[in-house]
């Protein structure tokens, strides 16, 4: 089996302006000079975090997801991010898997974030999406969901082999994304790709990055920096990651369960 290589960046957005975080994103991808299979954006990349989905959200097939599709031809890889999306009267932070091919598929968020009043403006989804993509098995969340560990939990039935977060985590609460992350990767023996942005929202929250892969034994194995507007690309072995499982194969031992 290849290996599989993504590209993470970690940036700035500009508070509600489709406009400028395209622009930005586009020079952003354009500047990934090596071959990469999947790149990843932050939660809510065209808007910030935004709690006004009535007036800035875009329909199911709109703008935003049409720039993916038109950034993943370009670089003959997979995009993935969320943006803020209505479908059939309901808003939902919805993240696009974006292909080459022009074809997609999509997940909205499970668990929304109600300290931040993001229930009474979005719908939760309740599926889970994991992609078969090159042979690697692919499960793509969304921030909040970080903290739940039965929704991210790799199953006997239904084993991934990376899980993506994407994410407007705040910088006051760095710590707990940073462990989370890490537990995540340990104790489902996956990869864990999480990606979030960087600056000051309207909101005056202050978001730090912290954006990391994670191996399954848990280890940090990329090298941005808390605050660095920075894109990184990793080189992910499925024969690391196969010869861990075979050793410790924790899995043959893990709870079967039903999600209500």
């Amino acid at each position: 089996m290849e290996d599989l290589i993504i590209t993470t960046i970690q940036t700035h957005l500009f508070w509600e302006d489709a406009d400028k975080n395209l622009m930005h994103l586009d020079a952003k991808i354009d500047a990934v000079a090596e071959p990469t299979d999947i790149i990843v954006l932050p939660e809510m990349f065209t808007t910030g975090f935004t709690m006004n989905p009535s007036k800035l959200a875009e329909e199911h097939e709109g703008r935003g997801l049409q720039w993916m599709l038109k950034k993943a031809k370009e670089k003959n890889c997979v995009l993935v991010g969320s943006i803020s999306v209505k479908d059939k009267e309901q808003f939902y932070n919805r993240l696009y898997w974006a292909s080459p091919d022009g074809t997609y598929l999509f997940y909205d968020k499970r668990h929304l974030f109600q300290m931040g009043g993001e229930h009474q403006h979005y719908a939760a989804g309740s599926k889970k999406l994991i992609i078969d993509y090159k042979g690697w098995k692919i499960c793509p969340l969304i921030c909040y969901d970080l903290r739940f560990p039965v929704w991210s939990r790799n199953r006997k039935s239904q084993t991934y082999d990376v899980l993506i977060y994407v994410a407007n985590w705040p910088e006051v609460r760095s710590y707990p994304w940073k462990q989370l992350l890490i537990a995540r990767a340990i104790e489902n023996q996956s990869y864990v790709a999480g990606v979030n942005r960087i600056g000051e929202d309207y909101n005056n929250i202050r978001h730090s990055g912290d954006t990391g892969i994670i191996n399954p034994r848990g280890e940090w194995i990329s090298t941005t920096k808390a605050h660095e507007d920075r894109t990184e690309t990793v080189r992910l072995s499925y024969d690391y990651l196969q010869e861990f499982r075979k050793v410790f194969p924790v899995m043959m031992d893990a709870d079967e369960f039903d999600l209500v």
